[in-house]
């Protein structure tokens, strides 16, 4: 292996240097990120600021810089490999490198728009329609619990009614009002 080594010009070896070293931090970034390891703590440029919102398409963090420099090591060795000029070499490494960057900079920015907070908004209830699963009392006289979609799903959530009468299992009601306190006002459709 020595050998072969100190037989490679000086451009292969920084190639090959390059490529080797960024394959192998590339594994460790990935088993880390797949047991769920805190990569971010080997030095990403895109850290945490108090008070900051971030910024949502990050193109220059530790994870692209890693892909960039295998990718560059990997797509240079293989233009040496098929005897291209060392300016095509280096040409094509970089394009290929910032290639990958920008796909992963991309993916990256599309993972973090799939997530969601959790939390419920009750104000998004608002004028939707429901259904009556416990009744409610008649002029707030007693919470029950209406079925209703919110957010994309079915939930059920406490309610209160300014209706005269009970509001029985089953009633089809509009949710007119979101309390102080969190509490959905419905009534009668």
């Amino acid at each position: 292996m020595g050998d072969w080594f100190t037989a490679l010009s000086t451009f292969e070896k920084v190639y090959w240097v390059i490529a080797l070293v960024g394959s192998l931090i590339f594994i460790i970034v990935m088993v880390m990120t797949l047991i769920g390891g805190d990569v971010e703590d080997l030095g990403d440029a895109d850290m945490d600021v108090e008070g900051d919102a971030g910024i949502g398409f990050q193109f220059l963090s530790f994870k692209n810089l890693v892909g960039f420099f295998t990718i560059f090591g990997w797509s240079g060795i293989a233009c040496i490999s098929e005897g291209m000029s060392q300016g095509a070499t280096i040409a094509i490494s970089l394009v290929c490198g910032l290639i990958m960057m920008t796909i992963m900079a991309a993916l990256f920015y599309y993972l973090s728009k799939l997530t969601s907070s959790g939390n419920l908004k009750l104000k998004n209830a608002l004028n939707e329609i429901g259904e009556v699963y416990l009744t409610l009392g008649a002029n707030r006289s007693s919470i029950g619990k209406i079925q209703i979609k919110v957010q994309g799903s079915l939930r059920e959530l406490d309610a209160l009614s300014d209706e005269s009468v009970d509001l029985k299992q089953g009633t089809v009601v509009k949710v007119t009002e979101v309390s102080s306190n969190g509490m959905l006002i419905v009534k009668k459709v």
